[in-house]
């Protein structure tokens, strides 16, 4: 058997919607299966989903507080006042920061942008930074991606007489603060249709409706905050994101042109991932190593040279945080290792002087990823008193919801179900660690710290083609709320299976079933080459892609999990080095079975001795732990019922086949009757005869081998046909009629010459069956057989 990693969720559908939406559409019923499971249910909603139009987009002024803000901008315009964007420091931020100052300078504004160091003033809105503003001039502050907590920061504007404009799409606290305006797509009261803009939707929507018309312009902007900030890409949202890929693509912005040269896509296809992976965390690491400005004048610049030189600078910061979240990362777990060990800890709270703050985040989701468990990453600052942290968590765990429940140490705190990050004392972070351990084990199930995979349908392998996964397409970009298709292909056979790439952690299969194969790549699966069996039939769940080489495409399969619910034999038959095979390995899920102490020498196994259990006897069978399920045969028994006994009593769901033996019974003779007949006589003329000296003279006359001539002896011996004195043989007078299976010796040749053909010179395929129909046959069963 092979466990899956991850819980496989795999939605059921609704055939009959299925039915009506690929008709009515002209769609594949995998295709309508996908939309389906999305939520997606009537002919009209499949269309807008689809299609992905401008005209979806809603009308901004259905925003509460949109005309006031509007008025007040449009006033300080005319009025020549001065307007100061206040943003954040990460790619929300930064987009929305140029998104909302582009919309300004094309409307004629006096506009400049302030973004916070994450390290010297924190997130959000502060009292100096808005006292600097009223010093410097500025009448009018609009945040985005930022504010709706800040209500002090709002009281203290008011007061220095300066009209704050709140855009933000954050969690709504229980009072929103004193501003002229607040525009959130989730305000109380609002009858907005879409609540789940990211900060640059917002900004996006304000820029709308300052313009006057769709700001086509600047969806290139919007798209990257909107991806990064990991909302839901549906709605609006999915608009933004389609359009924004579209026009990145095409786009003649310095900045973005730039970017993208440097982090090598040049030449390669632009979609949701470019921008999840290699545009946006280029954009947040610029502030989360320090100030977030270069980052907004590489997006705002018109020239190349410039763009050119920021880009780069970018790009070098961006390698500096890649190996900063190495370092911390390691630090992180060593410390779960060390002092949080996870089967005592629901949640991980983590804290050490000298992180970087604006990495944590990273971090805590690399360790949520490791170990399925809410995170929390800390760094002490020992002068201030205080921790600064990133939350993350797993879906069973409402991270704002538990630490609501901690206000009263958590003065500064916001997020989301998932995500969140806090200001607290020193002296408050163990007090945090129980409590949230404490409200985890309340709410949380074993099963609760089994990552999840979604799994969309079922399909067989000759359902994929080039075609399918196209039309696939139609449902991208693909992101939160509309994750890539995953499909589960069950009881499928491996034509194929290996370890690739330079470390060999990554695995390519070919799967196989009904005669239609696919290939499969799974990268960081190298390790299911050791897991699975080549005769085993696996069920795998993954993503589908094209692959395209020297003008031929084809399906592959992007493998994510894989699982085997039948036992496994692994044929380690003649493999030498068997102490290596098993290195690196965790032993105490293994039981290594030896029926002969020699074995172990002849393997080189001495090391391993206490966990190799001897069964010399039936007696023995009681040793051998039953909860462990991967046996390990060294070598063969003397006696093949008690070998039978073990597998029947254990039923194991992994057996690893080595069967050392140093004597090949099989081929060597077995004396037939006649045999036995000559050497009688043989006997009956020259006793007595002295084996010893002359058993060797015999069996080159004879073309024995000379174990022959000893076997024959023994087996006489035991029938009490001949007696042994000092190495002389002589035979017994009128000796009682026996049959051969009354000699033990005759009897444990025949069984080692049948277990030798059996388990040693037999195919896998006819050892995997030998195993099969021991395991699947009772001992009572067996018995009626017998007889």
């Amino acid at each position: 058997m092979l466990q899956s990693k991850m819980r496989w969720i795999i939605q059921e559908n609704d055939h009959t919607m299925i039915d009506q939406l690929a008709s009515g559409l002209s769609i594949s019923p995998i295709v309508a299966k996908l939309l389906v499971n999305r939520g997606i249910v009537t002919i009209e909603q499949a269309r807008s989903f689809l299609n992905k139009d401008e005209s979806y987009f809603h009308d901004p002024f259905l925003l509460d507080g949109m005309d006031e803000a509007i008025q007040r901008i449009e006033q300080a315009i005319k009025n020549n006042e001065k307007i100061l964007v206040y943003g954040d420091y990460d790619a929300d931020g930064v987009s929305s920061t140029a998104v909302m100052v582009s919309a300004l300078q094309e409307k004629g504004a006096n506009v400049d942008f302030y973004i916070p160091n994450r390290f010297s003033e924190g997130y959000g809105p502060n009292e100096a930074a808005f006292r600097w503003a009223k010093s410097a001039g500025y009448d009018v502050i609009i945040t985005v991606d930022t504010g709706i907590s800040a209500l002090q920061e709002a009281k203290i504007a008011k007061e220095l007489g300066i009209d704050l404009i709140i855009t933000d799409h954050h969690e709504i606290p229980p009072e929103l603060p004193e501003a002229l305006a607040i525009i959130h797509p989730r305000k109380p009261g609002s009858q907005y249709p879409f609540g789940e803009l990211a900060g640059v939707g917002v900004a996006f929507k304000v820029a709308h409706a300052l313009l006057g018309t769709l700001p086509r312009h600047l969806l290139a902007f919007a798209a990257i905050g909107t991806i990064a900030d990991l909302v839901p890409l549906k709605d609006e949202n999915r608009i933004i994101a389609s359009l924004g890929i579209k026009a990145i693509r095409n786009t003649t912005n310095p900045g973005l042109r730039a970017l993208i040269k440097v982090s090598g896509y040049e030449d390669k296809e632009i979609n949701e991932e470019t921008i999840g992976f290699v545009i946006g965390p280029r954009i947040n690491a610029v502030g989360r190593l320090g100030s977030a400005d270069p980052a907004v004048h590489l997006l705002m610049t018109d020239s190349v040279e410039e763009a050119e030189m920021i880009a780069q600078e970018i790009d070098d910061i961006n390698r500096d945080r890649q190996a900063l979240v190495n370092e911390i990362t390691e630090e992180a777990i060593n410390e779960v290792e060390s002092r949080f060990p996870p089967d005592e800890n629901k949640v991980l709270v983590l804290a050490r002087e000298g992180w970087n703050p604006g990495v944590i985040g990273i971090v805590a989701s690399r360790i949520v990823e490791k170990y399925c468990r809410p995170t929390i990453v800390l760094s002490i600052d020992h002068e201030k008193g205080v921790a600064k942290g990133s939350a993350r968590s797993i879906p069973a765990f409402d991270l704002f919801e538990n630490l609501s429940k901690c206000r009263d140490i958590l003065p500064h705190f916001g997020g989301h179900a998932m995500a969140a990050g806090m200001t607290l004392k020193i002296e408050d972070i163990d007090q945090l660690r129980e409590r949230l351990n404490h409200f985890a084990s309340s709410q949380l199930t074993e099963e609760d710290f089994i990552p999840m995979m979604n799994v969309d349908l079922r399909c067989k392998i000759d359902d994929i083609s080039v075609a399918t996964i196209e039309e696939m397409e139609l449902l991208a970009p693909f992101g939160v709320g509309n994750p890539k298709p995953v499909i589960c292909l069950e009881d499928v056979s491996l034509q194929q299976i290996r370890k690739i790439g330079s470390q060999m952690n990554h695995l390519k299969m070919i799967l196989e079933k009904d005669g239609q194969v696919l290939d499969a790549i799974g990268f960081g699966c190298g390790y299911l080459a050791d897991e699975i069996s080549p005769l085993s039939r696996i069920k795998v769940v993954g993503e589908l892609s094209i692959n395209e080489w020297n003008g031929f495409r084809k399906p592959q399969f992007m493998l994510k999990d894989a699982a085997v619910d039948d036992w496994q034999l692994f044929d380690l038959r003649g493999k030498k080095e068997i102490k290596q095979y098993f290195q690196g390995n965790d032993l105490s899920k293994f039981v290594m079975i030896a029926f002969r102490e020699k074995t172990i020498t002849r393997l080189k196994l001495e090391s391993l001795m206490e966990h190799i259990v001897f069964i010399e006897s039936e007696q023995c069978l009681k040793k051998v732990e039953r909860k462990k399920k991967s046996l390990v045969l060294l070598d063969l028994p003397y006696e093949s019922f008690i070998l039978k006994k073990l597998l029947r009593e254990i039923s194991p769901e992994r057996i690893y086949a080595i069967f050392d033996h140093d004597e090949e019974h099989f081929f060597r003779t077995l004396p037939t009757r006649d045999h036995f007949k000559w050497y009688y006589s043989f006997l009956m003329k020259q006793q007595p005869f002295y084996l010893e000296k002359y058993a060797h003279v015999l069996s080159r006359k004879k073309g024995w081998h000379e174990e022959t001539i000893h076997f024959m002896t023994q087996v006489f011996f035991e029938l009490e046909f001949v007696k042994i004195e000092d190495g002389f043989i002589k035979l017994v007078e009128n000796p009682a009629k026996k049959s051969f299976e009354s000699s033990k010796t005759f009897i444990r040749k025949q069984e080692l010459l049948q277990m030798e053909k059996d388990l040693i010179y037999s195919s896998f395929q006819s050892l995997k069956m030998w195993f099969d129909q021991i395991m699947n046959t009772s001992c009572k069963q067996e018995e009626e057989i017998i007889l």
